[in-house]
């Protein structure tokens, strides 16, 4: 990869056009959440069978994730990049014109394609583009939009469905991508690689296959309602597609994922403590609007100021993370916060019409911090034994991984969802299936603290820990 040389005018931008897209990306996770029940009623579906929506943006991301960096090597940063923009723009534009549920899945596909590689293509122009003492300051300014749009997208989305339609969630992606297009034509560097890089396709298809397959298997008990034996030919033929693709990668040069990772322990942990800790937290932002409007009748506008106490608490916690993982350790920290959230999560099983809203609200600022403390100390302990040969691929890895447990955990919320409600349950009953699934999730969530209990007690911190997801 050729290293950039940038004019002051462009040094000015490029980081501003890698946080919109930023922006965008992270105000189009949470701005959807809130409009899945009104969604629900305008395509004739059920409320509570909607997380194929949201599951279909999560798995391509995940899916695609793996390949962002080798495209952007063999076809230039410029081109991808604005190519990114141009099919989230496309993929919301699409999404605003659906009229049945399938084509709005479709939709998001679309949408999910360009955000796979708005993101990592634009680390990757700011890794290249300015030294590293510069890139420090550079990642913090990109990563202060993911803070903000948890924080107004939920909000934003509960007020434009509610005095508008669910629609314009999509429809103000539009002006904003044309600005990004623009932007990223004139200024994103084109940075190409010197030499064709070779690219694991074989071990990509086995991959992604063992990931689509699995969470279509945990889907199928939810929305789609599957026959038991189909779904448990899925998780069959998925986890085969896994063990071939780790067999295959400990025998060949350059794996899209090398085995030799795992090497290290700090590592090995951290992406599975990753991938069952955040089945909770992945399920949070799914579960809570539809809980709040479908069971206790709140409006979308009143279920989106809700969510604020979630996003509020995380960016309170953010400042006192580090001072905390330096006096207790990665251990501590991650067996005791595990337990923690998982119990947090468990106990919304007691939220029910008569709950007091500064109780409400107190909880989710509560689960927001937790979870906040969480992300951070999963993030960093993961990364930082790595030697920097290692570290892009088991980055990357890590990218994968947390947006795929996001995906299970939907699709898991969705399963128990679906299998404790009974067709016709009236208000009473809803309201039970959601406080089964929450104590469920919530368990669920509390298991991962048995992985970080393999931590070494003693490891030092040895970085500053990773905020962005």
């Amino acid at each position: 990869m050729t290293q950039a040389v940038l004019d002051a005018r462009t040094a000015r931008v490029l980081p501003w056009l890698v946080a919109i897209a930023f922006f965008m990306q992270t105000l189009d996770g949470t701005i959807l959440n809130t409009a899945l029940p009104a969604m629900a009623r305008d395509l004739a579906e059920d409320p509570l069978r909607m997380q194929g929506v949201v599951i279909a943006y999560m798995l391509t991301v995940a899916l695609l994730i793996p390949a962002s960096g080798w495209v952007a090597d063999r076809f230039g940063t410029r081109r991808i990049f604005f190519s990114a923009i141009v099919l989230f723009t496309l993929g919301s534009l699409l999404c605003a014109m659906s009229t049945s549920f399938n084509q709005l899945v479709m939709s998001r596909v679309v949408q999910a394609v360009g955000g796979s590689l708005m993101l990592p293509v634009g680390r990757l122009v700011i890794l290249r583009a300015y030294p590293r003492s510069e890139f420090v300051r550079v990642m913090t300014f990109i990563a202060l939009p993911g803070m903000v749009g948890p924080l107004i997208g939920p909000t934003l989305g509960g007020w434009l469905v509610q005095y508008a339609s669910w629609h314009w969630i999509f429809l103000i992606n539009l002006p904003v991508g044309l600005i990004g297009c623009i932007a990223a034509f004139r200024f994103m560097p084109d940075l190409k690689s010197a030499e064709r890089m070779r690219f694991d396709t074989f071990g990509f298809v086995l991959f992604g296959s063992a990931m689509v397959l699995i969470t279509i298997a945990l889907e199928g008990l939810g929305e789609m309602q599957m026959p038991h034996a189909r779904v448990l030919l899925l998780v069959v033929i998925g986890s085969a597609c896994l063990a071939a693709y780790w067999l295959r990668a400990g025998h060949i040069d350059k794996p899209l994922f090398s085995p030799s990772l795992f090497h290290t322990r700090s590592f090995a942990v951290g992406i599975f403590g990753n991938l069952f800790a955040r089945l909770g937290s992945g399920a949070l932002p799914f579960l809570l609007p539809l809980l709040l409007q479908v069971a206790l009748g709140y409006s979308p506008a009143q279920a989106g100021m809700t969510m604020i106490p979630l996003a509020l608490g995380a960016m309170f916690i953010k400042p006192l993370a580090k001072p905390l993982i330096d006096r207790l350790g990665y251990r501590r920290i991650l067996i005791g916060n595990t337990l923690l959230l998982g119990s947090l999560i468990a106990s919304l099983a007691t939220i029910d019409g008569q709950t007091p809203t500064v109780l409400l609200l107190a909880h989710l600022s509560l689960i927001g911090m937790v979870n906040s403390m969480q992300f951070t100390a999963m993030n960093t302990v993961t990364l930082v034994g790595l030697s920097n040969q290692n570290a892009s691929s088991g980055n990357s890895l890590l990218s994968v991984v947390v947006q795929l447990s996001m995906s299970l955990g939907v699709a898991s919320a969705g399963a128990l969802l679906g299998g404790f409600t009974v067709p016709g349950a009236d208000d009473a009953a809803v309201l039970d299936a959601f406080h089964l699934t929450f104590l469920c999730i919530g368990a669920m969530s509390m298991l991962a603290a048995s992985l970080f209990f393999q931590l070494d007690s003693k490891q030092a911190m040895s970085a500053g820990p990773i905020d962005a997801d």
